[in-house]
């Protein structure tokens, strides 16, 4: 694989003169952005993913939905479906996504919508008869044809985007000077016992003007399964298999596995085959399957209800977070609409 990006690397000089042109002509006001009279939040990264997006977003969710009529937009990556949808009590995560549903299930109260096509999903969601207060982009940190009001640029601690290149040498989508575009920076995956000291060597690193954050996984206490739930405690030490289909799974592995333990692994946003999950039940042998929450909601009714579990997680702030920053943004976004 490093060989075959060595190979790559005239193409990734091209890759980035045609990124840096774009964003160029965008900075200049040669390709028009539309802006909305709503508050916009759009969280993305830099590189191809693994960085957290999906935690980051339900935080926000759960920061201003108390107060506010919040919406998630999506494009619904490898969704079966075209154009704009909301999500509604027929939806699935092969209509809208897995991402997406995930969000529709765990957050009723929201409204979840779906569109390749940002401004014009943008635009459907303020014709609904109830119109959104504030509406949370998903991974949009390139879809410069909608100008959000506020721009989230998160990357992992173990994946900084100053160590990296340029696809397809490396994995990041555009320059990493597109970070300019950030209000603020988000670097997650952290180490719970990550030191003051270490952050502002990483803030120093990064070169950037912004306020940057640091977030770490916090694992709930319990895998959660359509007919019950069980101690992480008590699992741990159980012989199961752990199955994962999303860009970084060290993380689940790490905190999940024991030396009986077995793994099976998927690219990220894969669609599970019959053929897959013969594969796991025959690896599961009867044993537990626990996997992530994203995976779940692709793999339910799928595979036996007894046996799967998925593990939730939340991203959560060290040392300080921003609450008060996105709430100062929204309320003052929200009394100029």
């Amino acid at each position: 694989m490093i060989l075959l990006r060595k190979i790559l690397f005239p193409l990734a000089f091209l890759y980035w003169l045609i990124t840096f042109i774009r964003n160029w002509l965008y900075d200049k006001g040669i390709f028009k952005s539309s802006s909305f009279d709503i508050p916009i939040i759009a969280v993305g990264n830099l590189s191809v993913g693994g960085t957290g997006k999906t935690p980051q977003i339900e935080y926000l969710i759960r920061l201003l939905s108390d107060n506010y009529k919040v919406a998630v937009l999506s494009r619904g990556y490898k969704r079966t479906t075209e154009g704009f949808i909301l999500a509604d009590k027929n939806a699935t995560a092969s209509s809208i996504g897995d991402e997406p549903f995930q969000f529709y299930s765990k957050f009723p109260n929201i409204q979840v919508a779906v569109d390749a096509n940002r401004k014009n999903g943008i635009e459907n969601l303020l014709q609904l008869p109830k119109k959104p207060d504030v509406i949370l982009l998903d991974d949009a940190f390139q879809h410069r044809k909608v100008k959000a009001g506020f721009y989230i640029l998160l990357t992992a601690y173990d994946d900084l985007f100053c160590d990296d290149y340029i696809l397809p040498f490396g994995n990041l989508r555009e320059p990493s000077s597109g970070k300019k575009r950030a209000d603020m920076i988000i670097v997650t995956k952290c180490p719970n016992d990550l030191s003051e000291l270490t952050q502002q060597k990483i803030r120093e690193k990064l070169k950037v003007k912004q306020q940057v954050f640091f977030t770490t996984i916090q694992y709930d206490d319990y895998v959660f399964g359509n007919e019950c739930q069980l101690l992480v405690s008590e699992i741990q030490s159980e012989s199961k298999v752990l199955v994962a289909g999303i860009a970084k799974p060290k993380l689940f592995f790490d905190f999940l596995k024991n030396e009986e333990d077995e793994t099976l692994v998927f690219p990220d946003h894969h669609h599970f085959s019959k053929q897959d999950c013969e594969q796991i039940l025959a690896k599961a042998n009867g044993r537990k399957i626990i996997t992530t929450e994203k995976d779940f909601v692709r793999l339910n009714g799928l595979l036996p209800k007894a046996q799967l579990f998925y593990l939730p997680i939340k991203s959560t702030f060290l040392n300080t977070n921003i609450d008060k920053t996105i709430e100062d943004y929204v309320g003052q976004s929200s009394r100029n609409s």
